[in-house]
């Protein structure tokens, strides 16, 4: 059963929040009045969504979603009052999945959880693919530049010299990339 953790300094709007979650088959695993302890408590709760409901959500509440989503990523839902286009941009910055102005209507709280559901797993799966592409780019320089200290130092050409950073990795049973990070700092140490 997904589990919500709800955000809300109204305690009565906090009550109907809970009653349309409850009506969606999804189970409340908390209700907080603010987000000042959020990375502590989604630590602890281990929520499937976050569900934000305020009339203005305040740049701390928004500083302490952003350290959220760094570190324990989840998808937040947010109902507010608040229709600035600069607070919308900020609030998704913060990793805000749904943003949704003018109130909260029970019946629509599952779809509304099921698209920010789905948009923060495709944005999630789209982060870790430019982490990866990020990766392979810097090991890939990584590589490039040690290749051209070898072809410096031993006066190989570009294939000769990446066939012996390849040959080194096999027989020390580590990755290309060790290799080349070995190398450049072999390379320091001699300059």
């Amino acid at each position: 059963m997904l589990t919500v953790l709800v955000i809300d300094e109204s305690r009565s709007r906090a009550g109907e929040i809970c009653a349309g979650l409850a009506l969606a088959g999804y189970q409340v695993a908390a209700i907080l009045a603010g987000a000042d302890n959020l990375a502590q408590e989604v630590e602890r709760l281990q929520p499937d969504v976050i569900l934000i409901d305020s009339d203005s959500p305040s740049r701390d509440t928004l500083e302490h979603l952003a350290t959220m989503h760094r570190d324990m990523p989840r998808p937040v839902v947010m109902f507010t009052h608040e229709d600035g286009q600069e607070t919308i941009r900020d609030a998704v910055k913060a990793g805000v999945s749904a943003y949704i102005v003018d109130g909260l209507d029970p019946k629509r709280i599952k779809p509304i959880v099921e698209v920010a559901r789905a948009r923060f797993e495709e944005s999630l799966a789209l982060r870790r693919e430019l982490e990866a592409m990020s990766r392979k780019l810097s090991d890939r320089k990584l590589v490039e530049q040690a290749k051209g200290i070898l072809m410096k130092a031993r006066g190989l050409d570009e294939d000769a010299a990446y066939h012996a950073m390849r040959r080194l990795a096999m027989e020390r049973g580590q990755t290309l990339v060790k290799v080349a990070g070995d190398v450049i700092e072999m390379a320091k140490m001699l300059l």
